[in-house]
């Protein structure tokens, strides 16, 4: 029960992580770096005449370097969020958060963002001296020149953004002269604010408040999981001394309850009162901490990667059952994106019975339906089909052209007429393949199934 007399919600406390150096930070450097140098960077890569990562909406093509995508594609995309679900499970159900603390977008702009408040406004201690003190021409310097790179990098941010769907040589000529169009300047200005609101001033409560996975990430976990976990036999009890004292002989622990790895974490938690839901597995309390160790001349590891079993000190199996499935689902899933990309069709054909008139007689002998057929060409240069038709014996099929001809990423309405005898006809419902093939290449080609109508039998 809440205390009636006091406030219901806590305000937030702004939270000034320190900054440490280790391993697992210089890790999460690097992919800042590099996701940030990727998503800042694709845009400009040009392959051959064109952008070599474009998701062309009016054209209903999306490139991705030599590879170009339909919506009759979908189920690739559908495929790639499958994959994603399931690495999500095989790398939280291996070693916890590790996308939280390394390639979640909201970890790595965020680390941008306080990479420039560092720079403007100093370390730790000078920033909450900042906080404190009066509005003065230094507070306004530093404050004012962190906003405004703030600003400038979320709309570049939003630009970039935009630039996956409209060729970004000519987005940022346009911008520069302010003549973007309305939606390009909508998206522009609000993925750059978001960037701007999300990693600049909201940060961890994002992480605590709003992100899913939070909340859900326990059920992925168990006792054989890697996680950030404090060695409380080993660390307490806790208690300042000087370096080099044996700490048994004061009757301590191995922590010196400098609260370092409270004042590195991103979220502000403690991470000596066990696991917690916003723990986002970034290890800086793991730096921070052995960096102490290290002054201390204690053995590194007081907070580390371990599992519940470790700790507690039993066996403990990290490639166990369900790491063995996810990891098969995934690879077996990764194979079949990759083979279904590789094998699919460079042509595209459906085919619709004409339901105005379900078959017609040309004479006598003869039996006709018609048929229309839409053809998209996958290829990005001109190339010539024939349709053929197969299913019943002397079948006949006739179209105007003859040679279809589409164009690179060409579509076409193509009416197609299936004659055949009568007596090769068995009933309303008569099943039968059509085959478009490309006339240069007998290996490109597209099947769809129909069937052909009839009278019913006397």
């Amino acid at each position: 029960m809440p205390d009636n007399s006091g406030e219901m919600y806590a305000a937030r406390e702004k939270i000034h992580p320190r900054e440490v150096k280790g391993v697992f930070q210089n890790l999460r450097v690097l992919s800042v770096i590099v996701l940030l140098g990727i998503y800042y960077g694709l845009p400009w890569l040009q392959w051959g005449e064109r952008q070599a990562v474009l998701f062309d909406l009016p054209a209903r093509q999306f490139h991705l370097f030599a590879l170009t995508f339909w919506p009759q594609d979908f189920v690739f995309l559908a495929l790639l969020l499958i994959i994603a679900a399931l690495s999500l499970f095989f790398f939280t159900a291996l070693a916890g958060r590790l996308w939280c603390g390394y390639a979640c977008p909201q970890t790595v702009w965020t680390e941008l963002f306080m990479w420039i408040e560092r720079w403007t406004e100093g370390p730790r201690q000078k920033r909450i001296k900042l906080d404190r003190s009066p509005w003065n021409r230094d507070k306004l310097v530093r404050r004012g020149s962190k906003h405004v790179l703030w600003v400038l990098l979320g709309l570049w941010t939003g630009l970039t953004f935009v630039g996956y769907f409209t060729p970004i040589t000519e987005l940022m000529a346009r911008a520069t002269t302010f003549s973007l169009g309305p939606w390009e300047t909508f998206w522009s200005l609000f993925y750059g604010f978001a960037t701007w609101g999300n990693a600049g001033f909201l940060r961890e409560q994002v992480c605590i408040y709003m992100c899913p996975y939070a909340r859900f990430q326990s059920a992925m976990f168990d006792r054989n999981t890697l996680i950030i976990s404090y060695d409380e036999q080993r660390g307490e009890p806790r208690g300042g001394r000087s370096r080099g004292v044996n700490p048994q002989e004061k009757g301590l622990g191995d922590c010196i309850d400098c609260n370092l790895c409270v004042q590195a974490c991103p979220t502000g938690i403690d991470i000596r009162k066990g696991l917690q839901y916003e723990c986002i597995a970034c290890a800086a309390c793991i730096d921070a901490c052995d960096q102490v160790m290290d002054k201390m001349d204690y053995p590194r590891g007081l907070i580390r990667y371990t599992t519940e079993n470790a700790l507690e000190g039993k066996p403990s199996r990290i490639l166990r059952p369900r790491v063995f499935i996810y990891g098969t689902l995934l690879l077996l899933l990764m194979a079949g994106a990759v083979t279904g990309i590789t094998l699919r069709s460079e042509v595209n054909m459906e085919v619709l019975a004409d339901r105005n008139v379900m078959y017609r007689e040309v004479d006598f002998q003869t039996l006709e339906n018609v048929y229309s057929l839409r053809i998209l060409n996958k290829r990005m240069e001109e190339r010539h089909f024939r349709l053929e038709v197969s299913g019943l014996d002397g079948m006949e099929v006739i179209t105007r052209p003859e040679t279809i001809r589409l164009g690179p990423g060409g579509t076409d309405n193509v009416t197609a007429r299936v004659r055949v005898a009568r007596d090769a006809v068995s009933g309303p419902g008569n099943p039968i393949e059509f085959r478009l093939v490309a006339e240069d290449d007998p290996s490109v080609f597209s099947r769809s199934r129909a069937r052909f109508h009839g009278p019913m039998p006397d």
